[in-house]
């Protein structure tokens, strides 16, 4: 089974920064897309970030500027930086994994983590 975890979530104040981590294992194939989507209360889950293992980089309009996704040190990870955090990124944040080809973007036959919560008090 493909496992997908995410780390670093937490409290933090307007104007602060936190990152998050990615991790999957268990994959037989090789994963060519992750990236981040999150989930507002009352709100529909968006995209965050997407980083290729070519390097193809995609960022909601919201966040750009703002947050930074980055390979980790270990292959099939990701990082999400995140600064200058406003209260409407409050949000679960969810990792997603692709292995079926290099689409910017992920379904349910894709590989999701359980979320952590990220909560940005003004």
């Amino acid at each position: 089974q493909v496992q997908v975890v995410e780390s670093g979530g937490g409290l933090v104040q307007a104007g602060g920064s936190l990152g998050l981590s990615c991790v999957v294992s268990g994959n037989r194939f090789s994963i060519n897309v992750m990236g981040w989507y999150r989930q507002a209360p009352g709100k529909q889950r968006e995209l965050v970030a997407i980083l290729t293992s070519g390097g193809t980089t995609k960022y909601a309009d919201s966040v750009k500027g703002r947050f930074t996704i980055s390979g980790g040190s270990v292959k099939n990870t990701r990082n999400l930086q995140m600064t200058n955090l406003k209260p409407e990124d409050t949000a679960v944040y969810y990792c997603a994994a692709r292995d079926k080809d290099y689409r910017l973007g992920f379904d349910d036959d894709d590989y999701w983590g359980q979320g952590t919560q990220v909560t940005v008090s003004s």
